[in-house]
């Protein structure tokens, strides 16, 4: 496979990097010399020092025998462009960045396959996805759903209430149980489970149940007094923010409190909803969030364009009662620090994206790819075949790599749990979780 990146700002250097990680040939462009050099210093990958427009550029890249051509420079209408030329001169897949909502509007006519372009990534609109699903369980850090809903993979923080903690898993998650616990966060590691790992208070448990469990899950984590949310207060007003109110169900009611004068009166242009309402303020101000009821709100997200205010606006949250608080951390060097202190689900829109993007390099057998970006583990979905070697044994049996673990499976439109005596059937689309374990590796299970 051959994947060739068009911009090396923060979301094509981490594409960048996941392509070296799994030993696919990347070629990144872009006019900043100093950047691909540290690139290039830092990976296995090639560089083309040049506008991503140039069609002699793209021809020294070797587009006409790319797989994917990914344009993720901060400019909308040169990803858009540089996408068109690149199918031109032969790329078989095509995916630009966008920022405008109307080009992936479901009302808008598909005319963008037409000039090129084979698919878009509104990197504000997986955020707001990402964001109101968070807001629908306080209790939750994070929320997947998994083949359609049929299972759920949640994320959630050990606290001292926990009934489950300081047990061997192979006590708690047993072939009868509801659950499976696919991955744990306990500090600066990450780790894939087996069955005399026990959970310790402050890991971050991934848990892997179907829907009817999730109030089981809820009292063994004991976490049955956190309200549901009714009240959110979103700090600043970017484009994830109007995402997120255009998508927020409406049950919920949503204040955003922005500095800018101007910036709220276009706000109010872009959201028409009863239960949206816009202030016109600083989100770090106790005096205008006590106005505002921040003390009979449950959940506060901080939006705007500083990680350090994002951080430092949550705490303060925190310490006014409120339980569900979200920050958007665009610096990767500060997702570390952020998830240490403890101030909630963690937002970086161009890891989100690229692991978006991510999904689209991978063989048709794997459906869907997630990047779990606080614990550094992954998420995929595969399909058994006939010859797949996963097929032969019990899981049991199988001798899976160190670092992976199955976590569930899709037979026949129903989602199962997978314990060491399950058979995988061929048909089966099987979800993989992994640490540190090449994913080509992992494929070679299911050829």
């Amino acid at each position: 496979m051959k994947v060739i990146i068009a911009g090396a700002g923060a979301m094509g250097t981490h594409l960048t990097r996941l392509m070296a990680g799994e030993k696919i040939a990347c070629t990144l462009i872009d006019t900043d010399i100093e950047k691909l050099s540290e690139i290039e210093a830092e990976c296995d990958v090639m560089t083309v020092a040049a506008h991503p427009t140039s069609i002699n550029a793209l021809r020294d890249a070797g587009v006409d025998g790319a797989d994917l051509f990914i344009a993720v420079t901060p400019q909308e209408t040169t990803n858009i462009t540089c996408s068109a030329l690149a199918k031109a001169l032969g790329a078989k897949k095509t995916v630009a960045r966008i920022d405008n909502f109307e080009y992936i509007d479901p009302k808008t006519p598909k005319i963008f396959p037409k000039i090129g372009v084979d698919d878009m990534i509104y990197p504000e609109v997986l955020a707001a996805e990402d964001i109101v699903k968070g807001l629908k369980m306080t209790w939750v850090r994070q929320r997947w759903d998994i083949f359609n809903g049929e299972l759920v993979l949640l994320a959630i923080k050990m606290r001292g209430t926990a009934k489950i903690l300081h047990t061997p898993l192979k006590d708690l998650c047993g072939p009868d149980d509801p659950y499976h616990i696919v991955a744990i966060k306990r500090g600066e590691e990450t780790i894939i489970p087996g069955g005399l790992d026990k959970l310790e208070l402050q890991d971050l448990a991934y848990f892997m149940t179907k829907k009817e469990y999730i109030p089981y899950i809820r009292e063994i984590v004991g976490k049955e007094d956190y309200e549901d949310v009714h009240n959110v207060m979103i700090m600043g007003g970017d484009k994830a923010a109007v995402r997120t109110a255009h998508t927020m169900p409406e049950y919920m009611n949503l204040k955003i409190i922005e500095r800018d004068e101007e910036r709220c009166h276009k706000l109010n242009e872009l959201i028409d909803k009863k239960n949206v309402m816009i202030i016109h303020g600083d989100g770090r101000d106790m005096s205008l969030l006590r106005e505002e009821n921040i003390s009979n709100t449950q959940a506060f997200v901080a939006l705007t364009g500083n990680a350090e205010t994002n951080i430092l606006a949550c705490l303060a949250a925190k310490r006014r009662g409120v339980r569900k608080t979200i920050a958007q951390v665009e610096n990767l060097d500060y997702i570390s620090m952020a998830e240490s202190l403890d101030i909630g689900t963690i937002i970086n829109k161009k890891i989100i994206a690229a692991g978006h993007i991510y999904q689209m390099l991978l063989d048709n057998e794997m459906m869907n790819v997630k990047f779990m970006m606080t614990s550094n583990a992954d998420v995929a979905e595969f399909t058994a075949s006939f010859e797949s070697k996963i097929t032969r044994k019990p899981v049991k049996d199988l001798g899976l790599p160190h670092g992976m673990t199955i976590g569930g499976l899709m037979r026949a439109g129903r989602g199962m749990l997978v314990s060491g005596m399950t058979q995988i059937q061929p048909g089966d689309s099987v979800m993989i979780f992994s640490h540190n374990v090449n994913i080509r590796k992992i494929e070679q299970l299911f050829k």
